[in-house]
């Protein structure tokens, strides 16, 4: 997810500043989003796909996806929880 932030920012010509201006969000948070150590809120995910342009299910599923990892990523039977999850989504 980091990669897509900086690569879309940049695309569009913006700097870490006004960014966090534009969402009224602190500038170190952007660039902490950016570098992989803190983690945007769903709220913040939405501003910044709108903001940035970016495909809102792309960016989710990019922080879902580090969400699990954080979670359960060095967990033994994290594949077995994974595929039981995704069994009881599947049946919802």
């Amino acid at each position: 997810m980091k990669n897509l932030l900086k690569t879309a920012r940049e695309q569009k010509g913006l700097k870490t500043r006004e960014v966090a201006q534009l969402l009224s969000i602190d500038q170190a948070l952007i660039s902490k989003f950016e570098s992989g150590t803190r983690k945007p809120t769903k709220d913040q995910i939405s501003r910044l796909s709108q903001l940035l342009e970016i495909d809102y299910e792309t960016l989710m599923i990019a922080w879902l996806k580090e969400k699990i990892l954080y979670e359960i990523g060095d967990e033994e039977f994290a594949l077995k929880a994974l595929l039981l999850a995704e069994q009881e989504i599947q049946n919802k």
